[in-house]
């Protein structure tokens, strides 16, 4: 089959290509509770960029270059194409969504739901992934879809949807009507997490980005508030919350000084939800003491959330803004994403 192959990291992303699209050997079926499937579309995420850049190499591959070559992409959906002997409930055509994380079923965080956390191979990250017309999984991850969806309109969900729907699921809890939300970041996952709260909360959403194109996006998904990021934005976030700060800030960035200024626009007792990532947070320990903020982590989410925001697309609450490349294409993908010029999310169709 063909695939987008990494064969060597660049710490500085200025190569002009980074993946090498070339024929490999066909995913097999090993285990009984393995799927291939035929992939329809493959979501290109940033992470994939910081994959290339080896901020996952001391996590995912701390001996230097032992995963590469390797095929990239995380975000996978597509069309039964074959299953193991102890596989049920999945037939050869069925269109899925795969959840990116191939837990064992065993452990004792996937026995509490933590699909996530498991232990398991991350294909895309420490694997093989779907940048490629085929892909290996395994029964527990597949996610059957409604006949409403399509797999190139949604792939993006099976991590940048997912990971936006359970950072806003978690603010949901706490968010009450007559309260605020800021989400740093309208982009590719921004503008899903946007449509979350929307959905599921009714708190007001304050929208904050250095792109008027993002902007435009976030106003179209419900945003209640507009904030250009241009160095004034703590003290208009200060100025729409009558000085106290948001209840919540879901920081879709996480580096250029997004998490210094997250902070500084989260109230008192506030949380602060980290998602994007690239630098380190740095806050004097006093101040978390005085202010009794929450900073949360959020890793991508669980197979059951997964099948909630299939939910919520398949009712029409959220939607995909994407953009399509083929898979040949898939180095001007990853550079357009690079340089800020994906309105929403990009996808790669084999």
């Amino acid at each position: 089959m063909k695939a987008q192959v990494l064969n060597k990291y660049d710490l500085d992303l200025t190569a002009k290509s980074w993946v090498d699209y070339q024929t490999v050997p066909d995913p097999k079926i090993v285990k009984g509770s393995d799927v291939i499937v035929r992939i329809g579309a493959a979501g290109v995420c940033r992470t994939d960029l910081h994959v290339i850049e080896g901020i996952w190499r001391p996590h995912m591959d701390p001996t230097g270059d032992a995963l590469l070559p390797m095929i990239l992409g995380h975000e996978n959906a597509g069309w039964i194409e074959e299953i193991g002997s102890e596989v049920e409930g999945l037939k050869i055509g069925d269109p899925v969504i795969v959840h990116p994380k191939i837990s064992n079923g065993t452990c004792l965080a996937c026995r509490r739901g933590q699909d996530m956390h498991g232990d398991g191979p991350f294909p895309g990250l420490d694997a093989d992934g779907g940048y490629a017309e085929m892909l290996v999984t395994s029964m527990r991850n597949i996610v059957l879809l409604p006949k409403t969806l399509a797999p190139k309109d949604v792939a993006p969900y099976s991590d940048a949807g997912l990971t936006a729907y359970r950072a806003a699921k978690k603010a949901t809890r706490h968010l009450l009507p007559g309260e605020y939300v800021v989400v740093i970041g309208a982009g590719g996952l921004g503008h899903i997490g946007i449509q979350v709260l929307r959905a599921m909360c009714a708190a007001e959403i304050i929208a904050v980005d250095t792109s008027d194109v993002s902007l435009q996006l976030a106003g179209e998904c419900g945003a209640d508030h507009l904030v250009k990021a241009d160095g004034g934005e703590v003290e208009a976030i200060l100025s729409i919350t009558n000085g106290a700060g948001a209840e919540a800030v879901l920081d879709f960035v996480g580096e250029k000084g997004t998490t210094r200024k997250g902070l500084e626009m989260t109230r008192v007792a506030g949380s602060y939800y980290v998602i994007g990532y690239g630098e380190d947070i740095v806050v004097p320990t006093v101040d978390l003491v005085i202010t009794e903020k929450n900073i949360i982590g959020n890793l991508v989410g669980t197979w059951a959330e997964l099948t909630e925001l299939m939910e919520l697309a398949h009712r029409g609450l959220v939607d995909l803004t994407i953009e399509e490349f083929s898979l040949r294409d898939a180095n001007k993908a990853l550079q357009k994403l690079h340089h800020g010029l994906i309105r929403g999310r990009a996808v790669l169709i084999p």
